[in-house]
């Protein structure tokens, strides 16, 4: 199969090249600065659509204790093997967003670009049960690509076949669902990808939102 033309995630993370690369997120480095304070007391993450686990590892490293969760079997095959390789240990979830249910409350809810695969009728539910398995003083930290009619059609696996009525979320979307929260970082940018080996563009909402334990009584 030629790697420009992958079919699904699992063939892709089959290969022993790691599909996104090993480099995490710049959005990593932003929540490791808000829990620096915190580390040695082993804060909990979850990180949603864990992929190959660059972000998860990287965290881990890092002090916190992480959840990686993936629909993709050899994703998280490749993410306990690349764990062991870095000396750390995570934990990994065999399931489907649309129906996952976190255990317990995470100070962290991470996910890096996975949540334009939750179906639209699902995302409300999703978001409300990442708040609500949010400790108190946590954060959900979010990146969601966006729909801009200038840029095409990526040839990762999850955007070759769409169910009717699909589509990427809108500019400043994410942020509504989180207008009871403190929007700590919000931004919108457009950026390179050689994800299959072929370049390519998107566009992607970034969001850092954190919780407090007491809504404001000003209504």
């Amino acid at each position: 199969m030629n790697k420009s033309n992958p079919t699904d995630y699992d063939e892709v993370y089959a290969r022993p090249e790691f599909y996104w690369g090993k480099q995490p997120s710049a959005m990593c480095d932003r929540v490791i600065e808000l829990f620096a304070s915190r580390l040695d007391s082993g804060p909990r993450l979850l990180d949603l659509g864990c992929g190959e686990g660059r972000n998860a590892i990287y965290f881990a490293k890092h002090g916190f204790e992480v959840t990686g969760v993936d629909t993709s079997a050899p994703g998280l095959e490749k993410t306990q093997r690349y764990a062991e390789e870095a000396g750390v240990v995570i934990k990994t979830v065999h399931a489907d967003l649309t129906e996952y249910e976190p255990e317990g409350k995470y100070d962290v809810i991470f996910s890096g670009g996975t949540l334009h695969n939750v179906p639209i009728e699902a995302r409300v539910e999703c978001l409300e049960r990442y708040k609500e398995a949010t400790s108190a003083s946590g954060v959900n930290v979010l990146s969601v690509f966006v729909k801009k009619p200038f840029i095409g059609k990526a040839p990762d696996p999850d955007v070759r076949e769409r169910p009717a009525g699909w589509r990427y979320w809108q500019s400043g979307e994410l942020m509504g669902y989180y207008w009871d929260w403190e929007i700590i970082y919000s931004t919108e940018e457009i950026f390179d990808c050689m994800s299959s080996g072929v370049p390519h563009k998107h566009a992607v909402n970034r969001l850092i939102a954190r919780r407090y334990q007491q809504a404001d009584s000003d209504g």
